[in-house]
């Protein structure tokens, strides 16, 4: 007779984020040492949207709490595509910045990717260029989009070498789903891309040692479709209807977690997972972008 099966570890995102930024913070003044200056990262805000000021405010706040310079730029709602893209230019040319980041969404008269395109490659810390994309794909060293690489490096912390996995991307945008594939292929595992319309998706889920949830619907994925033992990396965040009088609805992920807590080996939870990695590796790719455009090797560990 077998007893309760104990409860998944839960994959605490903050303070793997929180020692990532430490770490970061650690290897600054070298960098500052070599070069006179320190590592810098502009944001760029077109338009007053809360949630994406919220956003910019703690990317900056995160910046300078890692001892890099901080440059914020926002433009007004009503700017002109060659308003966004001439700013986007200058700081291409500027010395002192070496990470450019591009607030998303834009107002809805501008045009995302021929604004993300003007952004020089080298500066892309989000990792969202055709070319950071392409280099991706190829396997060249560029700029890595923050979210997918955070998650690759949970599924590292957890799992050490990835070599020979079965792993499962449940989404296919090209923030989270594409590049999350593309790295874990890098990672020696076998990968099956998947989306909503995908037929028989549990099945195909119930297979994988690797699932990474990242379609944008709450609990998608169910407890009975995780295969005992695997790892999930839970990358939605979606608000559920307020209930019981609740001014706000609780935030829950993309996967069921209660049920999947007593089946997987180990499960982000939402919030607190995946969430906090993505300033952290912004971080990360503005130090590695810094170093690259001052003709430094990579710094290590990172």
């Amino acid at each position: 007779m077998t007893g309760p099966v104990p409860d998944a570890r839960v994959i605490d995102g903050k303070a793997f984020a929180a020692g990532l930024r430490a770490r970061i913070a650690d290897a600054v003044p070298a960098f500052r040492a070599a070069t006179g200056r320190a590592p810098g990262l502009a944001v760029v805000l077109v338009g007053d949207d809360p949630a994406s000021a919220v956003y910019v405010g703690s990317k900056g706040k995160a910046t300078v709490a890692a001892g890099m310079a901080s440059f914020e730029h926002r433009l007004a709602a009503t700017a002109t595509q060659d308003e966004v893209e001439a700013l986007l230019r200058q700081l291409n040319a500027d010395e002192a910045v070496d990470g450019i980041l591009l607030q998303l969404p834009l107002p809805g008269h501008l045009d995302e990717q021929a604004a993300v395109a003007t952004i020089d490659p080298d500066k892309d810390v989000d990792g969202l260029t055709p070319v950071s994309a392409g280099r991706l794909a190829l396997g060249i060293p560029g700029m890595v989009p923050c979210t997918p690489y955070g998650c690759l490096l949970l599924l590292q912390d957890q799992l050490g070498d990835l070599s020979g996995k079965d792993a499962i991307v449940v989404g296919r945008s090209i923030l989270v789903g594409k590049p999350m594939g593309q790295l874990l292929l890098g990672a020696n595992c076998t990968v099956t891309m998947a989306h909503s319309r995908t037929k028989d998706l549990p099945a195909l889920v119930r297979r994988a040692d690797i699932v990474v949830a990242a379609v944008g619907r709450a609990e998608m994925v169910k407890g009975d479709w995780i295969k005992p033992g695997a790892i999930v990396i839970d990358v939605g965040i979606n608000r559920l209807p307020p209930a019981d009088g609740a001014a706000k609805g609780r935030l829950v992920g993309d996967v069921d977690y209660a049920a999947a807590l007593g089946v997987a080996d180990a499960i982000t939870p939402v919030p607190g997972g995946v969430g906090p990695m993505t300033i952290a590796c912004l971080l990360r790719n503005t130090l590695v972008a810094a170093h690259r455009r001052a003709g430094l090797a990579d710094p290590e560990g990172f």
